[in-house]
């Protein structure tokens, strides 16, 4: 999700000197690809009466290729971006933490993005080049101050670097956070936002209940419990002064709009209530790494449930563990057999059943995986180190399997 970004507008500058990189990659070899790549449709992008309908957070925006592109450019264009579109999605790094960026007056785009693969923003610059091009962003690029983050995607950035306001907040909430992770960051990029008066509104339940009374999930979250689980993980765009009930606001009306009726019953048909479906899909969230994982290790969780076997999940431990001074990070890694004895009520290497709460924001990938979560008889669950994608899991059904799988890693 996106960080927070500045600008102030300038008049629109003259022509970029980019189309002449453009022209020397249409002469070096697009005329073999461009017929069968310019009829597949790029991932991000859905296309309707000729336009592009760019799904960027909870902003839509609407735009069409630039009418100053030649038939050929344009078809090059789409052809390159089409063949790379998993690139376009996949940020350069995982760090969250603000970087300044200063767009210059007069700056063209060639330059910009140079800058920005300098600072770790980008791995490619000459695809960062393709997507302004082909959008016609490279003439809309804002002079003024910008807070970007090496974990937004090319399109992410391009927009925030086009789109902002004088005035205006932007910041992407990442699927996983905890509350305090949030509040953190919300400090860290607003003035306005005071790190013990966020945690005040999301911890403290008659004050979060009495500031945000138009939600009735909120007055349905069990006692002595927090938001978390409840910021929806998304980007946001919000006034540069807006203050912590602002913020709060926006992510939980996002949270209500993004909580179906579907969802709801498919969680009801599992036996569960909301706040238990977070719970559930906030650890499924933080095991996960690959999303067609998400339902699976869904349906390992519910059939150690249904058995009274415990979750034995490790962010569980690690939420439980709270923030490491000496790391300076949120989630304790790795972890040892003498962390697995913590004393809360979060261990569920320790306590059966569910923990009291959600222990992050989970993804509405996460939530869904938990409503409709498949039958499996799988019990058990380990990386696979042998896989090819990192992250990939293998799955078995008895603990001796489980144990097999294991030992090939050890």
């Amino acid at each position: 999700m996106e960080p927070i970004g500045r600008s102030h507008r300038r008049p629109q500058r003259k022509r970029s000197p980019l189309s002449c990189l453009v022209s020397s990659a249409l002469l070096a070899g697009a005329i073999g690809g461009i017929a069968i790549a310019g009829l597949v449709l790029l991932d991000q992008v859905r296309f309707e009466g000729g336009a592009s309908i760019i799904e960027l957070g909870d902003e839509t925006v609407t735009r069409a290729p630039d009418t100053g592109l030649s038939t050929a450019e344009r078809a090059f264009l789409r052809g390159v971006l089409t063949l790379r579109s998993a690139e376009l999605e996949r940020p350069a790094g995982g760090d969250n933490s603000p970087i300044e960026f200063t767009v210059n007056a007069g700056e063209n785009a060639t330059s910009i993005a140079s800058r920005l693969a300098s600072l770790g923003l980008l791995t490619d610059s000459e695809l960062f080049l393709y997507y302004l091009r082909y959008y016609g962003l490279d003439q809309g690029l804002e002079a003024g101050e910008f807070m970007l983050q090496s974990s937004m995607t090319i399109p992410e950035i391009a927009h925030a670097l086009s789109h902002a306001t004088a005035n205006e907040l932007t910041f992407r909430v990442t699927e996983g956070w905890r509350y305090t992770q949030i509040a953190e960051f919300a400090d860290q990029l607003s003035e306005d936002v005071v790190f013990d008066e966020f945690i005040a509104l999301t911890s403290q339940q008659t004050m979060y209940q009495q500031s945000f009374p138009e939600h009735q999930f909120i007055q349905d979250i069990p006692e002595g419990q927090s938001l978390e689980g409840y910021l929806f993980p998304d980007t946001y765009r919000l006034p540069s002064d807006a203050s912590a009930v602002d913020i709060v606001s926006t992510m939980l009306s996002n949270f209500n709009h993004q909580i179906t009726e579907d969802i709801l019953q498919g969680l009801s048909s599992k036996g569960l209530s909301l706040h238990q479906g977070l719970t559930l899909a906030s650890i499924v969230e933080r095991e996960a790494q690959l999303a067609t994982e998400r339902p699976v290790i869904a349906s390992v969780f519910f059939n150690r449930l249904n058995i009274g076997m415990k979750l034995d999940a490790d962010p569980t431990v690690q939420y439980a563990l709270g923030y490491q001074v000496d790391t300076g990070e949120w989630w304790k890694r790795p972890l040892y057999l003498v962390d697995l004895e913590v004393d809360s009520p979060y261990n569920t290497y320790k306590n059966p059943g569910l923990p009291p709460g959600p222990i992050a924001s989970p993804s509405l990938a996460s939530i869904e995986a938990v409503a409709f979560a498949p039958e499996t008889d799988f019990l058990y669950f380990v990386v696979d180190c042998t896989a090819e994608t990192p992250g990939t899991h293998v799955f078995s059904t008895t603990f001796e399997e489980h144990q097999a799988n294991v030992s090939k890693c050890q």
